[in-house]
């Protein structure tokens, strides 16, 4: 099989290991020009792979001349990084933007409740919620406090709301200043409930969508779609300074879905598959530089190596986490290369298992490793490891079995008399052959070297029936 078609094989079967990743669709993603609204989904942690996906979905909505874009939002939350671009997006858009959260049990909770605030009209569906807006350190400090989960002091926090938070580091009180004042100038800015908005990020509050309508967090509670459609029909919304009357009552709802550049982001940044590639990048690699030619695990390791970088781009790393992992499997090589009873191996073991589960130490929803997922890893790799590259050492040391190498002191027959050149026979094989002595008919001979084609020989000393 070519390289090329086992590096693609490779690479379909991580695509399908990925545990939450939804298959490709066909779909069309040409809107046409019409009275149409534009249906995006976000139904998973929001990363990455989700602002691109946005991103460019609304481009494409502005493009087509849609009226509108229906986001159906259920998150629990998602990167900071990639949620402010996609605000960055709404705010920016020139045409509406309509969150919902939908259909019922659904949630904005964290990054979805500044989505919401964020939009040109917040919607939700009855028994949703949002809230739990508390930004979260995805790398640790280092800071106990930082993490211990107290509540917020009440006796510091009476009457003032503003003391109200969970920081007690001050990298974290940045990091939660920051955030207030982020979603206070979204509520500001749409008109929406900002005091609350305020309460969310600092104390974690949460409401339903009975509530949130209660207290102008959202504008609309709606029991479907449809619902909400009629709801907005005739309904002025000011967007980029101008106001826009929505006429939605025979709009046709056009669905985006994630293309095949998004889907493969979407695998890509699953931490449960960026950790795959990595390893299958390092061990690729470690079977390259162990037998130099082979060519194919080199090559697979590279990508998958090149592939788990870039995903470890935008993901949380711990670089802490990083490092065990390496030293962890260095470790296991060595205990290889050198018997330690086993100690080194273990060592290797456990700084491996160790650095896997801090790897991307977070409590942000959908960005941690699974837990068999390490396991499994840990003991095929300490098997892998410690028994193959020990396998392949050995194969090092043995004897050259094939090539000019090989030929050297092997034992043949003279097939005639001869002195000077003539012929023998070595591995069944018939040589040309060279040497400074007669030689008889079915006499043992020993090469000495190889020129060319023509073996130099020379007889067995000190044998007793040189004739066969």
């Amino acid at each position: 099989m070519p390289p090329i078609y086992f590096i693609r094989y490779c690479l379909i079967i991580l695509t399908l290991a990925s545990l939450k990743v939804a298959p490709v669709t066909a779909q069309t993603q040409v809107i046409p020009q019409g009275n149409s609204i534009v249906q995006l989904q976000i139904q998973d942690a929001i990363g990455p792979a989700t602002s691109d996906y946005i991103e460019r979905s609304m481009d494409k909505a502005v493009e087509s001349g849609a009226k509108a874009v229906l986001i159906l939002l259920d998150t629990p939350g998602g990167l900071d990084t990639s949620m402010r671009q996609i605000i960055k997006k709404i705010i920016a858009s020139p045409i509406p933007v309509i969150t919902y959260v939908s259909p019922g049990g659904a949630r904005a909770a964290s990054a979805g409740t500044y989505l919401l605030y964020a939009s040109h009209v917040a919607a939700m569906a009855p028994g949703t919620n949002l809230g739990a807006a508390t930004p979260i350190q995805l790398v640790p400090t280092g800071n106990p406090d930082e993490f211990s989960g107290d509540e917020p002091d009440k006796s510091k926090s009476s009457g003032d709301k503003s003391q109200g938070t969970t920081a007690k580091n001050p990298m974290t009180q940045k990091a939660v200043n920051d955030a207030v004042a982020y979603i206070r100038s979204l509520a500001e800015m749409r008109g929406r409930n900002a005091g609350w908005a305020e309460r969310a990020v600092r104390e974690a509050a949460s409401l339903s969508a009975e509530q949130a309508i209660k207290l102008n967090v959202i504008d609309i509670v709606a029991v479907d779609r449809a619902d909400l459609l009629k709801q907005l029909e005739n309904r002025i919304i000011p967007v980029l300074g101008q106001n826009i009357t929505l006429q939605t009552k025979d709009a046709e709802i056009r669905l985006i879905e994630p293309d095949w550049r998004s889907e493969l982001l979407s695998v890509i940044t699953n931490p449960n598959i960026a950790y795959i590639l990595l390893l299958a990048g390092i061990y690729g690699l470690i079977f390259e530089f162990s037998n130099p030619g082979i060519i194919v695990p080199g090559t697979i390791g590279g990508i998958c190596l090149l592939l788990a970088l870039f995903a470890f781009q935008v993901l949380p790393v711990n670089y802490a986490g990083m490092a065990l992992i390496l030293l962890g499997i260095a470790l296991m090589i060595a205990e290889a290369f050198v018997p330690s009873i086993g100690i080194l191996g273990f060592g290797g073991l456990t700084a491996f298992v160790i650095g896997s589960v801090i790897l991307m130490d977070t409590d942000a929803p959908g960005f941690g490793i699974n837990f068999a997922l390490i396991g499994a890893f840990a003991l095929s790799s300490a098997a892998f490891l410690i028994i193959a590259v020990g396998l392949l050492l050995k194969a090092r040391h043995k004897p050259v079995a094939t090539g000019a190498e090989e030929l050297s002191g092997a034992i043949g027959i003279a097939l005639k008399d001869f002195t000077g050149t003539g012929l023998v026979r070595v591995h069944s094989e018939i040589w040309q052959a060279r040497s400074g002595e007669a030689l008889h008919k079915n006499q043992k001979i020993q090469v000495n070297n190889r020129d060319g084609l023509i073996l130099e020989v020379s007889s067995i000393p000190n044998q007793e029936n040189p004739h066969v």
